[in-house]
């Protein structure tokens, strides 16, 4: 059993003030596989102060010195990628597919950064000034554990670029995937002070970068919840805040879509990461003259080709839950559903056969679902995808924006300019047409409660900058 008992300040790995002790569990089997020792306030406290005293001089880096910064990152991170994804699938319990994808993602932040640097101008003109672009300052960076290395990567890679210096607090059941990137990130080198990373409890160190004055900026990843939590903390000192909420994510096929290729990439879109990503296609509107073929369809494709097993087989492509909590939750959904009147296509309630002892749950799909119903308004945070019936596009699209939700949705189509039309008329952050797309450098965020602010890219960037006017 492993023994996590370091935290990351100053640019040394120190033994934490705080001593409180968490299980890590792992959710295939349910067994212990460590424990890490929790930092406090006081720890918190103390990574503040190193961000701070650093940013003194960070914040007047070049931009070519933040680029090469930015490279040693990237250098550093990559030797260890396959490590990386071993300890994500034993701790996190996701797929080989989506931790390879994921851990790549965290290492290609540095070099997208740099990408961003390259075509970023810090200076401009306006009308007859000058408005300099500055680094905010010290960043805070609250990270949850369903792809923890990955938000680390792409919210410090930002920070890097800006110039601004960081206290990171990551999820306490990904210690052991922190353990290893944070190795990576000493390695690279950066000057003492400007990465600190410090896992530990919500309520406690979460807290404490939400209510420091020193603490310039908060970029967080989770659930709409907290992130309401965070901006009302953060509001007695004008923190900046970028926030990354939760999502209802409506996958729209129009009549003239092609269903053979439709409807296994909404299947797809629905289950990845194990539902656990808050850009999960979790609500499939479909015509409702088509809803038999649909179902039809569904079936098929959840039999054949959806698999629940341990996440380390290759086949995979659903793993485990991340703890009991979690299983017990996505559970409680589908007895939900199932009371509230929806037809059970596939899945249910339990585990499947022969995988009791972890968190695992079937693979469900509902149709017939109404939009009324709460399995199709809130976020479930697991494979269970609702199937809801249109007669037309105008109410196809009504329904894709009846949510509190706007942070990703789907438009498939045989005709592209259709597509795009329907797109424009989604409150969403995101919009894929046509396919599972990702771009590294468009902005990413959310409409309405599903967040503040962007990520990646110019845009992105720009989120750890202060516009200053020098009038002339």
């Amino acid at each position: 059993m492993k023994t996590i008992n370091k935290i990351y300040i100053n640019g040394e790995f120190i033994t934490p003030h705080g001593t409180e002790l968490f299980d890590l569990i792992n959710p295939t089997n349910n067994t212990l596989i460590g424990k890490v020792t929790l930092a406090d306030e006081t720890d918190t406290r103390n990574a503040i102060a190193a961000a701070k005293q650093a940013f003194k001089s960070f914040s007047k880096t070049t931009v070519a010195e933040r680029k090469e910064y930015l490279q040693r990152l990237y250098d550093a991170t990559s030797k260890r990628k396959d490590e990386m994804v071993e300890i994500m699938v034993k701790e996190y319990g996701g797929t080989l597919q989506f931790c390879r994808m994921s851990t790549q993602n965290a290492i290609n932040a540095f070099t997208r950064a740099i990408e961003t640097l390259e075509v970023f101008d810090f200076e401009r003109k306006v009308n007859e000034s000058k408005v300099v672009l500055e680094p905010l300052g010290v960043v805070g960076i609250i990270t949850p554990w369903n792809s923890s290395n990955s938000f680390i990567g792409s919210k410090l890679a930002m920070a890097i670029a800006a110039g601004c210096t960081t206290v990171i607090k990551p999820s306490e059941m990904s210690a052991s995937q922190t353990e290893i990137f944070t190795q990576c990130l000493h390695e690279a080198g950066l000057p003492a002070g400007v990465i600190n990373i410090v896992t530990g409890l919500g309520q406690v160190v979460g807290n404490e970068i939400t209510v420091n004055p020193d603490i310039a900026k908060i970029s967080f990843t989770g659930s709409t919840a907290v992130g309401k939590t965070i901006a009302k903390g953060a509001v007695d000192t004008m923190k900046r805040v970028t926030l990354e909420l939760g999502g209802k994510s409506p996958n729209i096929i129009l009549d003239d879509a092609d269903f053979s290729k439709a409807i296994p990439m909404a299947v797809i879109a629905a289950f990845q990461n194990s539902g656990q990503a808050c850009i999960v296609g979790s609500r499939l509107l479909v015509p409702e003259e088509r809803l038999a073929e649909v179902k039809d369809l569904i079936k098929q494709i959840v039999s054949d080709n959806v698999k629940v097993n341990d996440p380390a087989k290759e086949d995979t492509t659903i793993g485990p839950m991340v703890s009991k909590k979690q299983y017990e939750r996505v559970q409680s959904y589908i007895k939900l559903g199932i009371d509230e009147g929806a037809e059970l296509l596939a899945g249910g309630e339990g585990h499947p056969g022969g995988l009791e002892a972890g968190n695992f749950v079937k693979a469900t799909v509902f149709a017939n679902v109404k939009q009324s119903m709460r399995i199709a308004q809130e976020e479930i945070f697991g494979p269970v995808l609702s199937i809801l019936t249109y007669k037309n596009e105008e109410e196809a699209i009504e329904i894709a924006n009846d949510t509190e939700y706007g942070l990703m949705a789907y438009v498939s189509s045989g005709d592209t300019e259709r597509a795009l039309r329907v797109a424009r008329q989604i409150d969403a952050g995101r919009v894929a047409i046509n396919g599972l797309k990702h771009d590294p450098l468009a902005p990413f965020g959310g409409f309405k409660q599903s967040g503040i602010g962007r990520e990646y890219g110019v845009y992105g960037l720009e989120e750890y900058l202060e516009p200053k006017t020098l009038l002339q």
